[in-house]
């Protein structure tokens, strides 16, 4: 069975929202930090220091 990435990420997510309760205001910056991350000069760093 092949589930999409986005779809693993959206339902662990979802869990991880509803089980820990953390406030709305960190899930949206850790949200926008990860993506305002992604599109900066520091992606490459990133990337290496994950794989």
């Amino acid at each position: 069975m092949h589930v999409p990435l986005w779809l693993a990420l959206l339902c662990i997510g979802v869990l991880g929202v509803r089980l820990i309760r953390p406030p709305w205001w960190l899930v949206a910056v850790l949200l926008l930090g990860g993506y305002l991350l992604a599109d900066s000069v520091l992606a490459p760093v990133i990337n290496t220091a994950v794989k």
